[in-house]
C-alpha cells in the first residue's frame, strides 16, 4: 500500500530538482526576447503608426467602405456570430420547423430518437432551403453593393435595403396564417406614430409604405412573427399528433379488454406507430407539408 507521506516526500524532491531547470528556461526566454526586440523596433514603428492612424479615424470614416479596417471587420464578424442564433430564430422559418419536428418525436413516443442534434440539423437545412430566396435578395440588394463600393452605398442604405426582404418574408407568413392580431398586440405598447400634416393618423403597413403610411416597426414585427410561428407550429403539430393518439387509444382499449392491465399500452403501440409511419413515408410527408406551409411569394 502506497503511503501518502512517501508521495509528499517525492513531490518535494522533484520540486527541488526541477526548480533550477524551470529558472533556466525562464532566463533563456527573457534573453531571447531582449535580443529580438531591438531588431523589430523598426518594423514595429511602421505598424504602430498605421495602427494609430487607424484608431484616429472618425466614426464616419470607420463605417465607410474605405475605412473599415481588419480589426473592425473581425469585431463585426464576432458580433454577427454571437447574434446568429437569435437572428436564426427571430427572422427565419427555423422556429416552426424545429417545433413541429419536436412534436413529431413526442407523438412517435421514441423518447430521444431521433436525437436532438439530428432534429436541429434537419431543421437548419430546411431553413436554408426556405430562406434561400430571401437571403439572396438581401445579398444582391444590400451586401453586394456595399462591399463593391457602389455609388450611394452607405451603411444606412445597406441596412434599409437588407431589411426589406426579411420584412416581406415575415409579413407574408403573418398574413398567410391570419395572425395580424399579434402585430396589433405589440403596436398597442409602442408610441403612436406622429400625425401627418393634415392631422390624420398614419396607417400601418407591413412593407412598401406610400404617402400617409408607416411601416410596422421591427420591434413589433419581430416578436409578432415569432408568436405567429409558434401558433402555426402547434397547429401543424396537433394534426401530426392526432393519428398517433388514436392509435394509442385503440391499443389501450384492446389491452384493457384482454385483461393485460400491467402491460403499458405505449410499449405495444410503439412498434405499430413506427411501422405505420414508415409505410406511409411519414418523413417525406411531414417535410413536404412544412415546406408547403411557407409563402414563397
Amino acid at each position: 500500500m502506497f503511503d501518502l507521506r512517501w508521495g509528499l516526500v517525492l513531490c518535494r524532491v522533484l520540486n527541488r530538482r526541477l526548480r533550477p531547470l524551470v529558472l533556466g528556461v525562464v532566463a533563456i526566454a527573457v534573453l531571447a526576447t531582449a535580443t529580438v526586440a531591438p531588431a523589430q523596433d523598426g518594423a514595429n514603428q511602421g505598424t504602430a503608426v498605421d495602427a494609430s492612424s487607424n484608431l484616429s479615424l472618425e466614426p464616419t470614416q470607420l463605417t465607410s467602405p474605405e475605412g473599415i479596417t481588419s480589426a473592425l471587420q473581425v469585431m463585426l464578424l464576432l458580433t454577427v456570430i454571437s447574434l446568429a442564433p437569435a437572428i436564426m430564430m427571430m427572422t427565419t422559418s427555423f422556429v416552426r420547423i424545429v417545433v413541429v419536428l419536436g412534436v413529431l418525436r413526442q407523438a412517435l413516443g421514441t423518447n430521444q430518437l431521433p436525437p436532438s442534434q439530428v432534429i436541429t440539423t434537419l431543421a437548419l437545412f430546411m431553413t436554408i432551403v426556405v430562406m434561400t430566396p430571401t437571403w439572396t435578395a438581401v445579398y444582391e440588394n444590400a451586401i453586394s453593393p456595399y462591399t463593391s463600393q457602389a455609388e450611394g452605398a452607405t451603411l444606412e442604405r445597406t441596412w434599409t435595403e437588407g431589411v426589406k426582404p426579411l420584412r416581406k418574408f415575415m409579413s407574408d407568413q403573418i398574413v398567410r396564417t391570419g395572425n395580424d392580431d399579434d402585430v396589433r398586440l405589440f403596436l398597442d405598447y409602442l408610441p403612436p406614430p406622429p400625425a401627418t400634416e393634415s392631422g390624420e393618423t398614419p396607417r400601418y403597413v407591413y412593407y412598401g409604405a406610400q404617402d400617409g403610411d408607416v411601416e410596422v416597426p421591427l420591434q413589433a414585427l419581430l416578436p409578432a412573427f415569432m408568436l405567429s410561428e409558434l401558433k402555426t407550429a402547434f397547429l401543424i403539430g396537433f394534426q401530426i399528433y392526432l393519428p398517433f393518439l388514436i392509435l394509442d387509444l385503440i391499443v389501450a382499449s384492446v389491452t384493457t379488454s384482454m385483461g393485460m392491465l400491467m402491460l403499458p399500452p405505449a410499449l405495444i403501440s410503439l412498434p405499430f406507430k413506427i411501422l405505420l409511419f414508415v409505410l406511409l413515408d411519414g418523413w417525406h410527408l411531414v417535410v413536404k407539408m412544412l415546406l408547403e406551409s411557407f409563402a414563397f411569394t
